[in-house]
Order: C-alpha cells, then structure tokens, then sequence
C-alpha cells in the first residue's frame, strides 16, 4: 500500500515544486505518528512518502502541506499557512498494493482535494 501526492498552484497554473508534506497516521489515542515525509517536486509531486518496501496498515491518516513557505518564497500573501488533509485508508485484506493519492490544488486563498488514482 502507498500514499502519495501532487500538489498544483492553481493561480500559477502550473506545479507547486518546493512545497513541504508530512505524512502521519492516527493512533488510538489523539497522538499522531510521522510515517514520511517530502517535498514536492518541479512537477509537483512527492512520490516517497512512505518507507521502501514498507506495507501500511488501514486507519486514519493526514498529509500536511507547508503552504506559507511555499507562498513566502513567492513573495504571495496566503490565507491558510498549511493545508492538512485527513482520510481513512481501508485494509481491504485482499492486496498490501493499494494506491492513495491525495492531490492538493492550491491558491493562496483556497483549496481543494479528491482521491485520485
């Protein structure tokens, strides 16, 4: 199973490259877990957000994107300073290869997300 993401500038109409995303799994208690982390690309992607060869478990994950960077070093004011993204991935038992990907479309006064493929 995989988690990944792609992030684009919709006021720029092209990728975000450059933007930090942390990827965390939910415990039973509130506390939160780091399972990876990146930065996106010149196409805006991150596609190593989770450990080489390591399987993932079904339960409630959220990406969290450092958008106030990423608009800073733009020189573009924001109104979020970060976007996190909560889901629930669901152990299908069938296959350990499932795929998320969580794509962020982005502005500075905006957001949007969907499960893509």
């Amino acid at each position: 199973m995989s988690i990944t993401t792609h992030v684009l500038d919709t006021s720029a109409g092209k990728p975000a490259a450059g933007v930090r995303v942390v990827l965390e799994r939910g415990g039973k208690s509130s506390e939160w877990q780091v399972v990876g982390h990146g930065v996106t690309s010149a196409d805006g992607r991150v596609e190593t957000l989770t450990p080489e060869g390591a399987g993932l478990d079904g339960g409630l994950y959220r990406l969290g994107f450092d958008t106030r960077r990423y608009f800073e070093e733009k020189g573009v004011q924001t109104f979020f300073p970060s976007v996190i993204i909560t889901f629930q991935v669901e152990s299908s038992g069938k296959s350990k290869s499932d795929h998320y990907h969580v794509p962020l479309l982005l502005s500075p006064f905006g957001y949007t997300t969907y499960r893509g493929s």
